[in-house]
């Protein structure tokens, strides 16, 4: 339960990173403002199933939430983005990186987790066919 907590955490830091520099000027942007929304919206509800949804694909969308995030950066600082030009530098973005990597490690981590253990009867159990709930 604690590695949905942290993956949660780490989506909502993206989240808030991108928030901030949306407000700042990225939403004049031509495509990367409406992209910069959507990974907002896409990251909230992603947090929220981290939380509430215990199952793997909570772990997948929270680590594809990270791949592709990070993935368009990357993009964008490397060869361009709908004609944007970012470089690696300033706080924001190493902080959204890092909460990225880790939004994919703690994601990667939900879906190989092992679901709830199943209770196993014992040998005297299952040889009399009745649990011992029932015996009382």
């Amino acid at each position: 339960m604690t590695v949905r907590f942290v993956a949660a955490v780490a989506v909502l830091a993206s989240v808030a990173i991108h928030l901030t520099l949306w407000l700042q000027g990225m939403r004049s942007v031509h495509v990367i403002g409406p992209a910069f929304l959507l990974n907002i919206a896409g990251g909230l509800v992603i947090a929220v199933l981290l939380v509430r949804w215990h199952h793997p694909g909570s772990g997948v969308l929270a680590a594809c939430f990270g791949a592709s995030t990070l993935g368009a950066f990357t993009l964008a600082s490397t060869i361009g983005l709908f004609g944007d030009h970012e470089t690696w530098q300033g706080f924001s973005v190493f902080a959204a990186a890092t909460s990225e990597l880790v939004a994919i490690a703690a994601g990667l981590s939900i879906l190989l987790e092992d679901p709830e253990p199943v209770r196993v009867a014992t040998a005297a159990q299952q040889l009399s066919g009745t649990k011992r709930s029932e015996r009382a």
